[in-house]
């Protein structure tokens, strides 16, 4: 399969900026339908946890039903941990092709992001490993794991910090 580079990053660029300017529905449509979206917990011996299951994780969502749910609660301010939303940027840095196959691309790229609320500026930055599938001529996300490397946190994270 030829992947265009370009048009990779364009879909990880789009997801990003789609968060930014809160644009909800639109994000969720970034996803394929069995994705799944999980960032693990670093334990104490500074490792990350490798079963959702059995140890803990800062976020899972085996499916997109679970990104609907937060956008939901978002949407109707039925979220404390998002009232009043915050202003953020999410910066994508070193985008790098890891395997092809099929209608499949594995990637791992750095992102940072910035999160304001209440005169507070919170600073988030780590690594995905994600994999985008092409559906119907577009690029969507299939699996996502986020690897945060600030685990110190001051909040409840949510779908929009990272």
């Amino acid at each position: 399969m030829s992947v265009d580079y370009q048009t990779l990053c364009a879909a990880l660029y789009r997801e990003a900026r789609l968060l930014d300017d809160r644009q909800w529905d639109e994000w969720l449509t970034c996803y394929t339908e069995d994705v799944t979206y999980w960032m693990p917990a670093w334990d104490d011996d500074d490792q990350l946890t490798d079963d959702h299951e059995s140890q803990i994780s800062l976020m899972y969502y085996p499916d997109r039903g679970g990104l609907e749910d937060r956008v939901f609660r978002i949407k109707t301010e039925r979220s404390g941990a998002s009232t009043p939303e915050p202003r953020t940027s999410h910066n994508v840095t070193n985008v790098e092709v890891l395997a092809t196959r099929d209608n499949e691309v594995d990637v791992r790229y750095n992102f940072q992001t910035l999160n304001h609320r209440y005169r507070t500026t919170d600073f988030f930055y780590g690594t995905m490993f994600v994999t985008l599938r092409q559906v119907e001529g577009q690029w969507l996300i299939a699996y996502k794991k986020i690897v945060l490397k600030n685990d110190y946190i001051r909040q409840v994270l949510d779908i929009y910090h990272v």
